[in-house]
């Protein structure tokens, strides 16, 4: 295949970052060359291209008005067009039909471009293991905020700046704050209300920061505010709990997906489910193996793990009407020997403020 297009946009699009360095903002396709000749990301707002040159490991220039454009440009400048192109990405509807209207054969190479993402160098897992440090800071400076007639506004104010001040990324800041005595919250909020914390509140969060772009932590855990856990809420972290040291002892090469799955049955059993996946793949994006809620079907087909892959176990478990659920859970290494911790943080339900 002599060309690939790579396409971001809206500080999304884990492969430009990763092959060129450049973390997208607005608009960014990267233009993969034959061996002969130069590599070439284009990058959109004008402003946006001189810190990517200083970033990128390729030759960078301005997108203009539409990207695809540009780069069938470049590439009749370069020789007739190519008859057949691969694409990795997102590419907006208008662009993909100016592109498959010049080029007869556009392949996809999204699957196996996630393939490539699947098992970890020894560098990509040093990454990781600084951005699960990154983490760790921020969800300790988020339990030291939780205090009675605190905001989440302010919280999240503290849990960021933990990790931006040491040249951390923002990634994921979700947040749920809710009463324990009367529960109407069983998965974090993606964004702040303004809610104020409360003496026995019950607060869940899922924090990543990223040591560099698709290079984060991710580190789920449960807080109670000035008072110990309700009997409900400590059965549920307890089954959370159990499940989750089921699943981690799964992890290793050979394991199925239907495996991991199969090793969350406390869950049900207990009388209980989960709203949010049971584990999924991390580091270069939402990876497999993803393994789905109780009652919900594997995606076909099943995925067999390998050593070297990353991989977020989280049990988040919710009572069956919604009302009231924690998140405890965690980054992972998949290794020979077993699963490896790449955070610090203590696992387990804590109580705060």
């Amino acid at each position: 295949m002599p060309y690939a297009l790579v396409y971001g946009a809206n500080r999304s699009g884990s492969a430009v970052s990763w092959l060129t360095g450049w973390p997208v903002t607005r608009e960014a396709l990267l233009v993969v060359a034959p061996e002969e000749d130069d590599d070439v990301l284009l990058v959109s707002f004008f402003n946006h291209v001189p810190q990517a040159r200083r970033l990128s490991v390729t030759r960078v220039e301005w997108a203009g008005a539409r990207a695809v454009a540009t780069a069938l440009d470049l590439m009749a400048a370069r020789g007739r067009l190519p008859s057949r192109i691969g694409l990795a990405g997102a590419l907006p509807f208008d662009q993909y039909r100016l592109l498959a209207g010049q080029v007869r054969d556009v392949v996809d190479l999204n699957a196996a471009y996630t393939g490539l993402r699947l098992v970890k160098s020894g560098e990509e897992v040093g990454a990781l293991r600084r951005g699960a440090a990154l983490s760790d800071a921020a969800i300790a400076a988020l339990a030291d905020a939780l205090r009675p007639g605190a905001t989440d506004h302010e919280v999240l104010a503290r849990t960021e700046h933990a990790y931006t001040a040491q040249g951390g990324l923002h990634h994921i800041c979700y947040l749920g704050i809710t009463a324990m005595d009367e529960p109407a919250l069983a998965v974090p909020a993606q964004w702040p209300t303004g809610r104020v914390i409360r003496p026995r509140d019950i607060v869940t969060c899922e924090i990543s920061a990223a040591a560099a772009p698709e290079y984060a932590g991710q580190v789920l855990r449960t807080f109670t505010v000035g008072g110990p856990p309700t009997a409900l809420y400590s059965e549920l972290h307890a089954v959370a709990a159990a499940a989750f040291d089921t699943i981690a002892r799964t992890l290793i090469p050979g394991a199925r997906a239907r495996d991991l799955a199969a090793a969350a049955a406390v869950i049900g059993q207990a009388g209980f489910t989960t709203i949010d996946d049971l584990v999924h793949g991390f580091g270069g994006g939402y990876l497999p193996p993803v393994v789905p809620a109780p009652g919900r079907p594997l995606p076909a087909p099943d995925f067999t793990l390998a050593a070297g892959m990353t991989v977020v176990v989280q049990p988040n478990v919710v009572t069956r009407d919604g009302h009231a659920g924690v998140q405890t859970g965690e980054l992972l290494l998949v290794t020979e020997h077993g699963p490896q911790r790449l955070h610090a943080y203590p696992q387990g339900l804590r109580q705060a403020g």
